[in-house]
């Protein structure tokens, strides 16, 4: 899920970025002040190898979808207490950037706005962890990754954003995805699914209400682009630090992770989520928004790779049927904005032809 560092990158070489992330996690923060020597250092490496940034989207997907394995794995530790262990590994590594970086840590007229942004991406980070603990380990992450299908919808809705035709096929084939991979019993009644059980019932609708909590985060996140990441993450890992904290308290799941093997994976849990968003942040230095969204989609790969290894369960016709689709929309999302970011003579831009228009 988690999923947000996507968002820091220059607005000159990504245009409409904001659109991609999926979060996943539904976890960062972003601005479109990352400095243009950041990329120029690194031109002489992206010489030597042209795929360095696709390579390290891929690898974010990796820890990532580790994060979601270790989530569904602790079954002791309450969803809403490993999202604050997460939240304290986005908090201690942000501080030393800003307060290097000299950053107002809470600037005037945009404090309601952080406030809000954290309060959602937290609740939908929370939900997306319920899924993983609660249906197949594939079926949720294909859920709660598809978050940037639904984010052109909320801009439509609250920014005023146009929605084209290109955005409604990417949604309704995502939507139609969902559908198979969650199999409402409604619409299926004559066969026998996994679904009828109540857990996974309830872990379905947490995934997909935390892609319509991601979905708004980043709307939120598109009106802050003009504050550096490191003061929207800041913000974010400690609100919701104190929100998890505070939920966690009222339900009463506080608790320390066992000596051993709970705590390394605690750990593991907080760094995995740190370095997935930091080589994301890196991917999209090096290259062009789309197909580092496209990259990220690996995260679904595997999310049913991981599925069948450590938890032994092969997924369904309707899951992979469901994950092709949604899939296919993430794609297409991703290419298209990978053509409205070519130079308008480019030879590829033509090529591509309507899906640059």
């Amino acid at each position: 899920m988690e999923q947000q560092l996507i968002l820091s990158t220059n607005k000159t070489t990504m245009p409409e970025h904001l659109e991609l992330q999926h979060l996943v996690e539904l976890s960062a923060g972003s601005g479109d002040e990352t400095h243009p020597n950041l990329l120029e250092n690194k031109r002489p490496l992206l010489k030597r190898c042209p795929y360095l940034g696709l390579l390290l989207a891929t690898l974010s997907s990796l820890f990532f979808s580790l994060c979601s394995v270790i989530v569904k794995s602790l079954v002791n530790i309450d969803p809403m207490q490993l999202a604050m262990f997460r939240f304290i590994g986005v908090l201690l590594p942000t501080v030393p950037i800003v307060i290097y970086t000299e950053q107002p840590l809470f600037p005037e007229g945009k404090r309601i706005l952080l406030i809000l942004r954290s309060i959602v991406g937290t609740v939908g980070l929370m939900l997306s962890f319920y899924a993983f603990r609660n249906m197949p380990l594939a079926d949720a992450s294909v859920i709660v990754f598809s978050v940037p299908v639904f984010v052109a919808l909320f801009a439509r809705v609250f920014l005023k954003e146009p929605c084209g035709i290109w955005n409604t096929i990417s949604i309704l084939l995502t939507l139609l995805g969902v559908i198979l991979i969650t199999h409402p019993p409604f619409l299926f009644k004559n066969d026998h699914v996994e679904l009828n059980n109540n857990n996974t019932l309830w872990g379905a609708i947490a995934a997909f209400i935390s892609t319509i909590f991601g979905a708004n985060a980043y709307v939120l996140l598109r009106v802050l682009k003009g504050l550096h990441f490191s003061v929207i993450m800041t913000n974010f890992g400690a609100i919701a630090i104190i929100q998890t904290l505070f939920y966690s308290f009222i339900f009463g799941v506080l608790c320390m992770p066992n000596c051993g093997t709970e705590r390394f994976l605690v750990v593991c849990l907080a760094l995995f989520s740190y370095l997935g968003q930091i080589l994301l942040t890196m991917s999209l230095q090096m290259e062009q928004a789309g197909p580092v969204a496209i990259a990220r989609s690996a995260d679904i790969v595997f999310a049913f790779l991981w599925q069948v290894m450590f938890f032994e369960e092969i997924p369904s016709k309707y899951s992979i049927g469901g994950a092709v689709l949604v899939l296919s929309s993430l794609m297409l999302v991703g290419v298209r904005k990978w053509a409205l970011a070519l130079p308008v003579d480019s030879q590829l831009r033509k090529k591509l032809g309507v899906l640059a228009q």
